[in-house]
């Protein structure tokens, strides 16, 4: 018998992966829903042959996509599960959440799992990039998306955690070109959350920054040591750390790539707009906040 769990999924021209990730869901989901932002290509026709329920909305960032889709999907099992539709359940992952979850005790309301990434068919398993631990599993109406234009996480009101033993996989099939123009987008909105821990300028009800405490804690005190590290020199500290440090240069040359674009490249491209930004607002005397809109074609709140 299923466990009372539902699975929700943003889309937007996912004909590439959407089958797979549905598929994988499936032999544990009662329900899976989508919620697309208004795709062009044959998403929604894979979506509903599948037996997903399909809503649209127009997109502004992450963080309003899902919480939109945890208040109007009409969700009614006790769980919810959070997928990317380039990510898939494992059928050891599969089978974990067959057994385990309708095992759960009252007060167990998280369930967290390994995320592996694949990157050009290779499992980047250095670097500090596995395992990483994600709350993907919790009590609906008891956890929401944190409201931030990068790095998101799922915080949940209570939180007795349970980690599960086997992987999600993160594995995107697109190229290269798809990759970077990807992450310049994403550049434009973590430069948002870098400059937000420095001059405050929005309020995030957020997951709580503590060195001791839960994987995405950490992460998010580590942020805030790097977002205070000086302009440019970040970069080059960070890659060196995964690469040599936490032994990146195992993972080959497709690891090569991933962490030279991912650990360097990107968080170079993050600086260089950073400083485009700082530069702008100097020249033309508007307000820091004024250009960063500028930057994304629309309001911050």
């Amino acid at each position: 018998m299923k466990p009372d769990l539902s699975v929700l999924i943003l889309t937007h021209n996912e004909t590439l992966h959407l089958r797979r990730c549905i598929q994988s869901v499936q032999p544990f989901a009662k329900a899976v829903f989508i919620v697309d932002s208004y795709s062009s290509d044959d998403t929604l026709e894979i979506a509903r042959s599948l037996g997903a329920e399909v809503f649209q909305n127009p997109w502004v960032n992450y963080a309003e996509q899902f919480n939109w889709g945890l208040e109007n999907c009409p969700i009614t099992t006790q769980w919810v599960m959070r997928m990317d539709a380039d990510e898939y359940a494992t059928p050891e992952l599969q089978k974990e959440i067959l057994i385990k979850l309708p095992a759960m005790l009252p007060e167990e309301t998280a369930v967290y799992v390994k995320r592996r990434v694949h990157f050009m068919g290779k499992w980047i398993k250095r670097g500090g990039y596995y395992p990483t631990w994600l709350l993907r599993i919790w009590h609906h109406e008891k956890g929401f998306c944190e409201k931030r234009w990068m790095d998101e996480h799922i915080k949940v009101t209570t939180d007795t955690p349970v980690f599960f033993e086997h992987d999600l996989v993160d594995d995107n099939l697109n190229d290269l070109t798809w990759w970077t123009t990807k992450h310049n987008h994403y550049a434009t909105r973590e430069l948002v959350d870098l400059l937000n821990i420095r001059y405050n300028f929005l309020e995030y009800d957020e997951v709580n920054p503590a060195l001791f405490g839960s994987q995405e804690q950490r992460k998010r005190w580590l942020k805030i040591k790097y977002a205070n590290l000086p302009l440019f020199t970040r970069p080059f500290i960070y890659f060196l750390y995964r690469y040599f440090i936490k032994l990146g240069f195992l993972d080959g040359t497709k690891g090569l790539i991933w962490h030279f674009l991912q650990g360097f490249w990107y968080r170079f491209l993050v600086d260089a707009k950073v400083y485009d930004i700082k530069r702008r607002a100097k020249f033309s005397g508007k307000p820091l906040v004024q250009e960063i809109e500028n930057y994304l074609g629309k309001p911050l709140h």
